[in-house]
């Protein structure tokens, strides 16, 4: 097999984030779910943001954020994901090409808008989000790049993205390609909501194109319709190469065909907004991958890289490289 030409491949949710302080009282009068991802239309998007505070906008999606991390770590790195060629979809393609990665999705040109993404951050550093998806639904099958799948060693795709029909047709095109390619198919179950939206067709998914699963607690019990997490964690064992499952304060669980190792949490001094610690979790996990180390370490690389995320207000490292600071940390 050819030596791949990047590491991971993500497709995703092309978004631009828009970041505020809230409190609870806010999320109640909204009707906002607490700690959840709820879709709402372009309407919708411009009340809320009318309504919220001062804000900080920065490219963002989920995918793309962890593409981001793999960038600050030194791994080699594309982005598949629509946007519109209107004022955010330019910031957003600046900001994901000046980081190193390639990103070469034809944008569209016409009244759907760029998508964004309003991020209420309560005192508890809990995120509360609610998406106007714009340009994103229209990602479909032809936005596959199947050279680019073909060169990359690992494809990782947000499961935020089965909410639409082209996209699914997209990421069952892309795992093909993989497959084929000899390649890694990696999925984050991104949101329990999501999973309760798309169930039978997730287990499908990790039955049958998985290699790599990530997804928290709360997202793999509700895969599994169970209350309880080693129910869960079994269950999941042998459908894929590998699963992180992640538990905020409690580490992340490793799951192999034949084993089973609980990695603890980095220490976070300052929790100031959990927004993207899945994402640079995953970053973190699949930059060891890449390089083949043992998956203890890089659910360790991930740890870090999720503990810089949530001690600043954003979904991407503000340190100047993440690779320095894993270095530091594990000497």
């Amino acid at each position: 097999m050819a030596e791949p030409r990047f590491d991971v491949a993500g497709i995703g949710n092309a978004i631009v984030d828009v970041l505020a302080n809230a409190d609870d009282a806010f999320l109640t009068t909204h009707a906002l779910p607490k700690g959840a991802m709820i879709l709402v239309d372009e309407a919708q998007a411009e009340k809320l943001y009318g309504a919220m505070g001062p804000g900080i906008e920065s490219s963002g999606g989920s995918a793309g954020n962890t593409i981001a991390g793999l960038a600050s770590l030194g791994a080699r790195v594309a982005y598949i994901g629509k946007v519109n060629d209107d004022g955010l979809g330019k910031i957003f393609r600046h900001d994901i090409t000046s980081i190193g990665a390639t990103f070469d999705t034809k944008p569209l040109s016409g009244e759907i808008s760029t998508a964004r993404c309003m991020i209420l951050v309560t005192p508890d550093a809990e995120r509360t989000m609610s998406t106007f998806l714009g340009a994103c639904t229209q990602l479909g099958p032809d936005d596959i790049d199947a050279t680019l799948i073909q060169e990359s060693k690992v494809t990782y795709v947000e499961g935020y993205l089965w909410d639409m029909d082209a996209a699914k047709q997209a990421i069952v095109k892309a795992a093909d390609h993989a497959r084929n390619a000899g390649r890694k198919f990696s999925l984050s179950l991104s949101d329990s909501f999501c999973v309760d939206r798309h169930k039978a067709e997730f287990l499908d998914l990790v039955n049958n194109h998985v290699d790599i699963l990530f997804a928290n607690e709360t997202e793999i019990m509700a895969l599994y319709d169970t209350d309880d997490f080693e129910t869960a964690a079994k269950a999941v064992q042998g459908k894929v190469e590998l699963a992180a499952l992640t538990r905020s304060a409690k580490g992340c669980r490793v799951v192999t065909a034949t084993d089973m190792t609980d990695v603890p949490a980095e220490p976070v001094t300052h929790l100031v907004d959990t927004t993207g610690a899945g994402d640079q979790f995953a970053a973190g996990f699949l930059f060891g991958y890449c390089r083949g180390y043992e998956p203890k370490l890089c659910a360790r690389i991930g740890a870090i890289a999720a503990a810089e995320v949530v001690s600043h207000f954003g979904a991407r490292p503000e340190v100047s490289s993440l690779a320095e600071l894993v270095k530091e940390k594990l000497g």
